[in-house]
């Protein structure tokens, strides 16, 4: 039980627990005319702030640290791999987009969704508010990661690979000793605030009618990825799946693919059929270009706004061309909170011919859900990577020797 109760998916639950109890605890705390639960509120909301701070601040990081090295591994087969990882990528969003899609046509046009509650309770101000700004964006740590581990390659740089192994150990250090015990406080204190608010409760009908559609979607479309991999790389998939659960509600819980990134490298790194090599390459990279679950979430949402709102679902061409253009903007999409949505918004206005309310509209109920879409694109890496592991087996592409200590 103590070992149990010591596990990193129980003290990701017990978080969540704790901070839903918090928050509606707080919601109604008085003492005379004194609103204790906001004070509580205050503390919460500011610890929040600076633990996602410190671990937004670590992720720019952990991309440059597991990425680069990774890409040296690879030697001359780096390109050839790094192109297979983004057509896999852009492949798996646009097919659970279109998949999505027939779905939509299937289903809206029976269901009476109404909008977002309204009336949520107002979140209080932090106490103070201190920003630990990451060294560079994500984006940036990506493409500086692809650019110095191919050139590194190309030029056969022995002191910057050495230089890029020994960082990747010190990022390692990091991981374990900081970004994984500091995660639970953190969800803990999201699902307070929500709880506080009243997301948990007032919108629940809300989220039950669309979002449970979205999750067997969510489910489904996992089983066809892992399906896929499992049959091209001729291992057992459940190898992969059985140990991303504290990745899944790690997500469920950050809302962020690149801030659950720490805990899916050290769920991959457990797999047995997952090569070492492909996972510190393959993971860290998709989680900021594969974003299957929240692409097939937002495609549904747009059509259920546009039936909701104008009366009608687009027209099936139109959304053939919005499913293909965001697969691409996904690619680009930053892994953070909302950031799918975000980068598309020129897509639903311009393709769709959506107005500021519908646009309004379709980022509350996508705000609904995000933490499930994450979670999904999460998981969905996995079979990637296990893709790319098949890939790497059947073309001899052998797995570069170590440094010590990795």
């Amino acid at each position: 039980m103590k070992k149990f109760l010591g596990s990193l998916p129980a003290r990701l639950i017990i978080g969540v627990i704790v901070g839903i109890a918090l928050g509606l605890f707080s919601a109604n705390l008085y003492i005379g005319e004194t609103d204790v639960g906001s004070m509580i509120m205050q503390v919460v909301l500011t610890v929040k702030s600076l633990l996602g701070s410190l671990i937004n601040f670590c992720v720019p990081l952990i991309i440059i640290g597991f990425i680069a090295p990774s890409i040296t591994r690879l030697r001359s087969n780096a390109s050839k791999m790094l192109g297979l990882a983004l057509i896999l990528a852009y492949a798996s969003s646009v097919c659970a987009a279109l998949m999505s899609m027939g779905a939509g046509y299937t289903i809206i046009p029976s269901l009476s969704i109404q909008s977002a509650a309204e009336g949520l309770r107002e979140l209080p101000e932090l106490l103070f508010d201190l920003e630990i700004a990451p060294i560079m964006t994500v984006m940036s740590a990506l493409i500086f990661s692809v650019l110095v581990g191919l050139a590194a390659t190309w030029t056969h740089a022995r002191t910057t690979t050495q230089v890029l192994e020994e960082f990747q150990q010190i990022v390692l250090s990091i991981v374990t000793k900081v970004v994984i015990p500091i995660l639970p406080f953190f969800i803990a204190a999201t699902f307070c605030g929500l709880a506080f608010e009243g997301s948990i409760t007032k919108q629940l009908p809300v989220f039950l009618i669309v979002i449970l559609i979205v999750i067997v979607g969510h489910f489904i479309w996992m089983t066809v990825l892992y399906g896929l991999a499992g049959a091209y790389s001729g291992s057992n998939p459940m190898e992969v799946v059985k140990h991303y659960g504290p990745a899944y509600l790690t997500a469920v819980g950050t809302m962020s693919s690149a801030a659950t990134l720490a805990v899916a490298l050290r769920c991959a790194q457990k797999s047995s059929v997952l090569r070492r090599d492909m996972v510190d390459f393959g993971i860290p990279l998709f989680a900021n270009i594969h974003l299957c679950g929240s692409v097939l979430t937002e495609v549904f949402f747009v059509m259920t706004v546009s039936q909701v709102l104008y009366g009608k679902l687009p027209e099936p061409l139109t959304m053939v061309l919005f499913c293909l253009l965001l697969g691409i903007f996904a690619v680009g999409a930053p892994g953070v909170p909302g950031g799918t949505v975000m980068a598309s918004l020129g897509l639903i206005i311009s393709v769709l011919g959506f107005d500021d309310t519908g646009t309004g509209l379709m980022m509350t109920i996508f705000a609904l859900q995000d933490s499930f879409g994450t979670a999904c694109n999460v998981t969905g890496d996995g079979a990637l990577t296990l893709m790319l592991t098949g890939y790497a087996k059947k073309h001899n592409i052998h797995e570069a020797p170590r440094s010590a200590g990795l």
